[in-house]
């Protein structure tokens, strides 16, 4: 009980210093958000306990769960979301709690998000959460938003495609999770292809990664280049066995990938089909 009190005192303590302060990017923010950005759980719960609105708002409406989230404060956000939080708020910049989850990385605030009703895919102009998860390598929100129908050939204009993104930072498992998960090998952003993007960064295990997925080697850019004009000379053309791979898996479509290990083949060559 004295831990409850002490940290219920210093959050409203904080909030009255802000009301007497001359007014700052923080000066609008209530205890709850300061309760919920600093992962003070049984505060948390004595202010939803007193009343205080869970969906209050600062001047760029942020709500106290968008800083549970970029704090990857998983109890705080589930307390919120119980008290009744909107998992799709919006900030005037177009920031949900679930692009603030993925930002920091953190699973357990994705998966409690779209477990309770947060939209995996943003507006065409907003944040993309599986743009962000993928830009910082965090893998297992990559996973979590795609588990939860996250398009993962969604094409955002100024960014391109999630996969195009992912070979922009080369992060190469998430390209990899795209890429099983049914991406499109030839999207990317504009004219520009993944294998144009993983050729000018001169990441050779990404551009393995492309080929084996059928990249077009002389698909051509708005400067009219190939990927294969700028690709480093240690790539090697694409065995038979990879054309013949992504042509089966081009036969059968991106929403029958999953049905794969029920073909009546071989393990060896299931696993083949299935990049494993």
């Amino acid at each position: 009980k004295s831990n409850v009190h002490s940290e219920f005192l210093q959050c409203v303590y904080q909030y009255l210093t802000r009301l007497i302060l001359p007014a700052g990017p923080w000066a609008d923010r209530s205890p709850l958000h300061d309760a919920a950005s600093q992962g003070r759980l049984l505060a948390l719960k004595t202010l939803i306990s007193q009343g205080h609105s869970v969906n209050v708002l600062t001047i760029d409406h942020v709500t106290p769960l968008h800083e549970a989230c970029v704090g990857d404060h998983v109890a705080c956000a589930g307390a919120l979301i119980d008290a009744g939080a909107n998992v799709n708020a919006s900030t005037i910049d177009g920031f949900t709690p679930l692009f603030n989850a993925c930002t920091a990385g953190s699973v357990a605030c994705t998966e409690i998000l779209l477990e309770n009703g947060a939209k995996p895919q943003s507006l065409v102009y907003h944040p993309s959460p599986i743009h962000e998860a993928t830009r910082k390598g965090h893998y297992g929100c990559v996973e979590a938003l795609v588990t939860w129908g996250a398009d993962v050939d969604v094409d955002i204009p100024h960014l391109g495609t999630a996969l195009y993104t992912a070979c922009v930072c080369q992060e190469l498992e998430c390209a990899r999770k795209l890429l099983r998960e049914g991406a499109s090998v030839q999207k990317g952003k504009s004219l520009d292809s993944p294998l144009h993007a993983a050729a000018e960064k001169d990441c050779t295990a990404v551009a393995k990664l492309l080929l084996d997925f059928g990249a077009d080697i002389n698909a051509r850019n708005a400067a009219l280049q190939r990927p294969v004009d700028v690709a480093p000379a240690s790539i090697k053309p694409r065995r038979l066995g990879q054309l013949c791979r992504q042509c089966i898996r081009s036969c059968v479509g991106r929403d029958r990938l999953r049905l794969l290990p029920n073909l009546p083949l071989p393990n060896r060559l299931r696993s083949y089909l299935r990049y494993q």
